[in-house]
């Protein structure tokens, strides 16, 4: 009898797994289970260049290759439940799907301010492609835009709506934009960038609530200052989208703990056969840097891996004498990350921010540049602006 394998989530993480289940010769039944309507597509755009253009799906959508033209998806439904014994996804339509593999994919969403006037119009997220669209619409010359949060999806945001002619304040807890992973020194060169086009900075500071009726007009400071808004783009971080797991043993403390083969584990140690976990949710241990397990957020996470679940799970569903060394086998994915903010292009490598120093090894910090980023002697991670050549030179250290 053929056997089935149900993929919880129908992003790029996903979609990369059952693209590598095929590559890797399972012939039985894959269904994508998505809480969106669309069809796998790329986020990332959703707060660069596709933000500042018109925002369609078919801008962004992925094309579906012909390892998946069979794939069943079952889209606009969300997973409410999972049943380790039973083997059975329910959504939230009351269907249910049996299965022989499954795949957690349901990645992350949003976190937004608890605010005590926060019922009211003009709040925005990016996360999704519904997100993009809501806040596109409103972000037209002379509009008055806070982004709350300095990280890489915020200050995206706060360049692209400079781009578009908004007024842009961007109001953080941290001292530096960006300072998590790049470190101060790279983080405060990157604020003067920001400010040279005209984004106000209001660090050290959070939101503790807005003005206004039935649309924001404002907001206000835990420093008491008021802030004119038109626009709110919350940017601060994100939830898991683990509730569906809640009655099962599996390790959902952050994300989803997984054992090197990415099998999902217990809270009790124990990996599960047959369960794996691809994605933002993948809480791994790379041994590239140490034995500690992480969710890392980087845009290649979900195709390493959804590459390395399609490989494993499709020799455990086919006894495949080579599970045990597939299993065996480490995996130690590089991170990457890229980043668009006006004309400057900003990649990395590795974990910078787990770096105990860092130093400018190539270029100007006021112009193109490549910081390197060590612990101890070793380096772990590098970012550049610019010099890309110089940026991959560095990069082939960290995986030599």
């Amino acid at each position: 009898m053929s056997k089935s394998v149900v993929i919880v989530g129908a992003s790029m993480g996903g979609l990369r797994a059952a693209e590598a289940l095929r590559n890797n010769g399972f012939a039985g039944r894959i269904t994508m289970i998505g809480e969106e309507a669309h069809l796998p597509y790329n986020r990332p755009p959703l707060s660069k260049e596709v933000l500042a253009k018109e925002v369609t799906h078919e801008a962004v959508a992925f094309k579906l290759r012909s390892q998946v033209e069979d794939v069943t998806w079952h889209l606009g439904d969300p997973a409410t439940s999972l049943d380790l014994d039973k083997k059975v996804v329910t959504t939230a339509s009351g269907k249910s799907f049996e299965y022989d593999g499954l795949v957690i994919a349901s990645g992350l969403r949003p976190r937004v301010l608890d605010l005590p006037n926060g019922k009211i119009s003009g709040r925005h997220t990016v996360r999704t492609l519904d997100d993009a669209i809501g806040l596109r619409a409103e972000l037209v010359p002379g509009t008055k835009v806070v982004v709350a949060g300095a990280g890489f999806i915020g200050c995206e945001v706060a360049a692209t709506a400079r781009g578009l002619g908004c007024e842009v304040t961007n109001v953080a807890i941290d001292p530096y934009p960006m300072i998590r992973p790049l470190g101060e020194q790279l983080a405060a060169e990157l604020q003067r960038r920001h400010e040279s086009h005209g984004v106000n900075f209001k660090l050290n500071h959070g939101i503790s609530d807005l003005i206004g009726t039935e649309k924001i007009s404002g907001v206000v400071l835990d420093s008491g200052e008021v802030i004119q808004a038109d626009v709110l783009v919350e940017a601060i971080s994100s939830h898991c989208n683990v509730e569906w797991l809640s009655e099962t043993k599996l390790d959902i403390s952050n994300g989803v703990l997984a054992d090197s083969a990415l099998r999902a584990v217990t809270t009790d140690g124990a990996s599960v056969e047959g369960v794996y976990v691809v994605g933002d949710l993948a809480r791994f241990a790379n041994p590239l840097f140490d034995n500690e397990p992480r969710r890392i957020e980087h845009w290649n996470i979900p195709t390493e891996t959804g590459k390395r679940v399609g490989s494993v799970l499709s020799a455990y569903l086919a006894d495949a004498e080579n599970f045990a060394e597939l299993v065996a086998t480490p995996f130690m994915p590089l991170p990457s990350f890229w980043s668009d903010q006006y004309d400057m292009k900003i990649q990395g490598f590795g974990m910078p921010g787990l770096a105990d120093r860092y130093e400018l090894v190539a270029g100007e910090l006021s112009d193109e540049l490549v910081m390197g980023y060590f612990r101890g002697e070793i380096l772990i991670g590098v970012v550049g602006i610019g010099m890309t050549s110089e940026v991959m030179k560095y990069r082939k250290e960290l995986i030599s």
